[in-house]
Formats: C-alpha cells, sequence, structure tokens
C-alpha cells in the first residue's frame, strides 16, 4: 500500500475518534456543571479546555471560558482543528481522496455526517440544543466504525484504521479523565458524595456507566475508576485496550510488511509497563502526572507510525 493511502486511512479514524471525543467532552462539562460545586480557581469548562491543550487558542478568540463559547469552539468552530465541524470534514476529504479503497458504506456513512453537519451549521444556534449535537456525533462515529467492521478487509488498510482508532482512543480517555483531575485539583475537603457523583458522570459521558457497575458493583470510587479506565482489558475505553489495540494493528503491519519498527518496539515497552501497574501505583505518582505521561507516550508511538509508514511510499 502506498504511504500517502495508508496515510489518508489512518487519518480517517483518528478524526472520527477525536470529533466524538469532543462531544464527549462536551457532555462531560454539560453534566458536571449540573453538579453542586465548592470554590475553586478553574471551573468545570476551563477543565475541558485544560484537558484539550486548547486554553491559549480560545482565549485569544473568545476570551472568558463561558459554556456558550466552548460548546461553539468545541463544536463548530472551524478555525479549532479539533472542533466536530474540522474533525468530520477532514475525515470525509481523507475518505474521498482514498475513495477506492474504501466500500460504498464506509464512504456513505462519511458523507451522510458532513451533509448533516453542513444542515447544523446552517441552523440558528439557538434551536440547536447541546444533548442533541452531542448524540448526533457520538451516532455518526459508531456508524462509520461499524460500516469499516462491517464491511472492510482484513488486509493493511483495516490495519491503519484500527491503529488510529487505537491510538486516538487511548489518548481521549486519558484526557476525558484529566477533566475530572481538573475539577477537584483546587478543592480541599471536597466531599466524597459529590466526588463520586462526577466520577459517575463521566462513566455516563463515556458511555459506560452499566458496564462498570457489571465489572464492579457498588459504591464509585477513584481506586475502582482507575482501574476500570486504566488497567481493566474489558473495558473498551480503558488505556490498556487501547494500547492492546494498538500493538495487535502494529504486529499485523509489521507481519504483512515483513519487518518489525520502533513504534513496535515502543508499544511492546509502554505495554510491559502497564502489565506490573496498580491503581496504587498509579496514585502514587500521582493520576494527573501519569495521564499526562500516558498522553506523551501516545503521541510519540504516533510520531513513530508516522516516521515508521507514513512519509515513504510502501509496497
Amino acid at each position: 500500500m502506498l504511504s500517502r493511502t495508508a496515510d489518508n486511512l489512518y487519518w480517517i479514524a483518528r478524526y472520527m475518534e477525536r470529533a466524538e471525543t469532543a462531544a464527549r467532552l462536551l457532555e462531560v462539562g454539560a453534566r458536571i456543571s449540573l453538579l453542586p460545586t465548592a470554590q475553586g480557581y478553574r471551573n468545570e469548562w476551563e477543565s475541558i479546555l485544560q484537558s484539550t491543550g486548547t486554553q491559549d487558542a480560545f482565549a485569544a478568540k473568545y476570551g472568558e471560558a463561558v459554556q456558550r463559547n466552548i460548546e461553539s469552539f468545541l463544536f463548530f468552530d472551524r478555525d479549532n482543528p479539533s472542533s466536530v465541524a474540522s474533525c468530520i470534514t477532514q475525515a470525509r476529504e481523507n475518505g474521498r481522496i482514498v475513495r477506492t479503497a474504501l466500500t460504498g458504506q464506509v464512504w456513505d456513512a462519511l458523507n451522510t455526517a458532513f451533509q448533516d453537519l453542513r444542515q447544523f451549521e446552517r441552523a440558528p444556534r439557538n434551536v440547536l440544543e447541546l444533548s442533541r449535537l452531542t448524540d448526533w456525533t457520538m451516532k455518526q462515529a459508531a456508524m462509520v466504525r461499524g460500516a469499516i467492521d462491517a464491511t472492510l478487509l482484513r488486509n493493511d488498510g483495516y490495519d491503519f484504521l484500527n491503529l488510529g482508532y487505537a491510538l486516538e482512543r487511548g489518548d481521549a480517555t486519558a484526557r476525558l479523565m484529566d477533566v475530572k483531575y481538573y475539577i477537584l485539583l483546587p478543592r480541599v475537603g471536597v466531599a466524597a458524595g459529590v466526588e463520586n457523583d462526577q466520577w459517575t458522570m463521566l462513566l455516563r459521558a463515556m458511555s459506560l456507566n452499566r458496564a462498570f457497575h457489571w465489572a464492579y458493583g457498588g459504591e464509585v470510587t477513584a481506586q475502582k475508576i482507575a482501574h476500570f479506565l486504566i488497567l481493566n482489558p474489558h473495558c473498551p475505553r480503558a488505556l490498556v485496550t487501547c494500547l492492546s489495540d494498538t500493538q495487535t494493528a502494529l504486529a499485523r503491519l509489521s507481519k504483512a510488511y515483513a519487518q518489525g519498527t520502533e513504534a513496535q518496539a515502543k508499544a511492546s515497552a509502554l505495554q510491559a509497563e502497564f502489565d506490573s501497574l496498580t491503581p496504587e501505583r498509579i496514585f502514587d505518582e500521582g493520576l494527573h502526572e501519569f495521564l499526562s505521561r500516558f498522553i506523551r507516550q501516545t503521541a510519540e508511538i504516533a510520531s513513530l507510525v508516522h516516521e515508521n509508514y507514513l512519509s515513504g511510499d510502501m509496497r
């Protein structure tokens, strides 16, 4: 496969997963803003900008971090490359470029999402409820992913799509958890009930509340959440699951091209570290510090994927 084709497929997946993440971040902020809060120098909306690393770009254009402006920035703003509108547009453009490498169902799912988005952009903003926008985004992302899984050949193109999804989803889970960290960070003596409610809201925004209770039951605690979203291989969004999916895709590509890569070695080393992790060790390091390190390590693997596979012609 030519590297430019692999690059387009890889970025279709990353952009669609990134669009879903932006929607889930908005849902996290909206849900948590309904809960009682204590005094602190950060609020739930500032925490979303902090976790995405876009606070400077937002401040330069909008100023104060208020809900209405953040909704516009994370959903509609084309100046924000990580907004839902930007990501879906870019995913569709990548799909158009490699149209012959996609099935009709995958292309239809991408194109339908783009055409629906244009309808949203033409509608008056005051008639579009945030819940409608976030639900629509998650449905479109699921339709694209479902079409890929149901109709594409299990060849190297499929592996590049899965690699993009796995890397982006791992990064997204870490960032969604980091929102919670920034909400509680400045507060001393936060009531256990309030803290647990915030964890529950995070699980609901990630569509994992029922799965969590199936796996653990009882009270929602930080220790259980850390194990579920970081170390539990049965959780589809857990960091360990995303890392395993990354390794699987890289192993298949290594076999297909009969050559190991630095990206594969880096992912294997990170997996080896995860094999010995416990929630206690994570909290000893600091949840924010651990998540920030994971985000950096994921970015390093993505950079190596580009160097190893996407920057030159492959056959």
